[in-house]
């Protein structure tokens, strides 16, 4: 990594940030009605113990849900892209439960394991991010060029030795693109079961205080905590990307 995508990031940051607190000076917005960025360090500062416990708390039940939404969605992938009646058959079942509102399935799965906390956190999460992860290993194994798949099959390979020297390197590129948006998709789920469980703990919680005592600086410091987390992850992927997948990236002509 240069010294260039490191800049580039930052400085888009701080213009957001600037932008942000010209909005709120400009339109004169008091903090009960509009937090801006001089008003979130004080937020910090009062609450970080809540930040640092509550903050893992969501962090570890994101990663969780995550890495059970790999191994699920590789699995699933993988029977869809070697089976055409497998992805006929599952392919719509699939769309349909995607399709089905995620906030809508949250208070079902809060009353049906109340007082487990952990568990319908992380199955939400779990929930929410598996599906493109499964799509992409699906259609990355599914498009395999059958030229290569015969040559070596002529030349007596396995149909074992086809998948790791074809088949998976084809569909990394894929599947790291799926898991960048399953990353942000899992702390969704997170975040929403925190916030409606009667039980729930984590910044989704802490959330919830803020809105319940109209505490703005509060709500806008958790947004901004959990954007962080997810920038923090998402970087996690890319560099996973770039030991296991790096052979893919094309560098831009300009």
């Amino acid at each position: 990594m240069n010294i260039r995508q490191v800049l580039v990031p930052i400085a888009a940051i701080v213009i957001f940030g600037l932008l942000w607190e010209l909005l709120v000076w400009a339109n004169g917005w008091p903090n009960y009605v509009m937090a801006s960025p001089s008003d979130l360090p004080p937020a910090y500062a009062r609450y970080w113990e809540l930040f640092l416990v509550m903050g893992w708390q969501t962090l570890w039940r994101t990663v969780v849900g995550l890495l059970l939404a790999i191994a699920f969605g590789v699995l699933l992938g993988m029977v869809m892209g070697f089976s055409r009646t497998m992805r006929d058959a599952l392919y719509p079942l699939l769309v349909g439960f995607n399709a089905i509102p995620k906030a809508t399935v949250v208070p079902i799965v809060a009353l049906l394991f109340v007082g487990d906390h952990n568990f319908n956190t992380v199955l939400i999460a779990f929930m929410i991010s598996f599906f493109p992860i499964a799509v992409s290993v699906s259609i990355g194994l599914s498009t395999l060029e059958p030229e290569y798949r015969d040559i070596l099959a002529s030349l007596g390979a396995s149909k074992t030795t086809i998948f790791w020297k074809i088949a998976l390197p084809k569909t990394l590129p894929e599947f790291f693109g799926a898991l960048k948006v399953a990353v942000t998709l899992a702390f969704i789920g997170t975040n929403l079961m925190e916030i409606v469980s009667p039980h729930g703990r984590g910044l989704g919680a802490l959330f919830d205080s803020g809105k319940t005592n109209s505490d703005y600086p509060l709500m806008f410091a958790v947004l901004i905590a959990l954007a962080l987390m997810g920038i923090l992850l998402y970087y996690v992927v890319v560099a996973l990307e770039k030991v296991f997948a790096g052979w893919a990236e094309r560098s831009p002509s300009y």
